[in-house]
């Protein structure tokens, strides 16, 4: 487990393709794209944004963003709160997100064994994908002993920084990890030479171990290891996480017990999406 903060780190947050790309893209609408990233910049934990704060994350003109979040509420993807002017999602962008989570078959396979990973290793287990330069939760399993701080379903924690994260950079092809990479080093490049170190350790602790570790990486009170795999179905890799609060999940214990499990967990998960 790894838990969501509003003190996330420059290179966790999200971040549009590549200007150059888009442009030489003829069928790219960037209207479309900018409604999007509107959508995109609310955070698990943050219930309410202004224009201002959403022209700062999208990096866009006040005005463009003004038009954007008027369409938006007309079309019931944002509501308006009188009091403040502030925005909120609506409900229609809960129903494309519960649409696809109640049409993603591996969360339905995942779940039993998620959920007897974490009762037999004290930890939270966790599922998500990767969504620009986070990964998101799509599913959670608690052990009833097991201490956790709030997460849930949808929230995001950033690649680079956390085990789910690097697992998730050591099953894509070279090609795609380069290309993330640099975008992870646009955004924070006085960080970066450190953020590189981690990831090169947590791919060669993949190859070594079978897992990526966060061992207070991201959050200096959390542990925890992760490993990926490919689900099939035209879906992009994914992978599961088992973790907890530094003061009852160790180190020690993540490696030693949690781990074999972890690996024989995702393999099961393997072999019943094969069927």
């Amino acid at each position: 487990m790894e838990m969501s903060t509003q003190n996330q780190k420059p290179a966790a947050r999200n971040a549009a393709p590549k200007p150059g790309a888009i442009k030489e893209d003829r069928h790219f609408v960037t209207a479309l794209a900018r409604g999007l990233e509107v959508l995109a910049c609310f955070r698990s934990g943050e219930k309410t944004l202004g224009n201002q704060e959403i022209a700062q994350r999208c990096k866009l003109p006040k005005s463009t963003v003004s038009r954007l979040t008027y369409t938006l509420t007309k079309l019931g993807y944002l509501i308006q709160l009188e009091d403040s002017g502030k925005y909120r999602l609506g409900t229609a962008t809960l129903s494309l997100g519960s649409a696809m989570l109640a049409k993603l078959d591996v969360r339905q396979i995942a779940r039993p064994l998620m959920q007897e990973l974490a009762d037999a290793t004290r930890t939270m287990v966790s599922l998500g994908t990767r969504d620009r330069l986070s990964m998101i939760y799509v599913e959670n399993c608690r052990s009833a002993s097991a201490l956790t701080l709030a997460l849930d379903v949808g929230s995001r924690i950033p690649v680079a920084l956390t085990a789910m994260g690097r697992s998730w950079l050591a099953v894509i092809s070279e090609r795609e990890r380069q290309d993330f990479m640099e975008r992870v080093e646009e955004l924070d490049e006085l960080a970066w030479p450190e953020i590189r170190q981690a990831i090169d350790r947590s791919l060669e602790d993949y190859r070594n171990l079978g897992v990526t570790c966060s061992f207070g990486d991201w959050q200096k009170d959390v542990n925890a290891i992760a490993r990926a795999f490919h689900p099939g179905g035209g879906l992009p890799p994914m992978a599961i996480n088992c973790g907890g609060p530094s003061y009852t999940v160790s180190r020690e214990h993540l490696i030693n017990e949690v781990r074999p499990r972890l690996i024989e967990t995702v393999h099961r998960l393997e072999a019943a999406l094969m069927r």
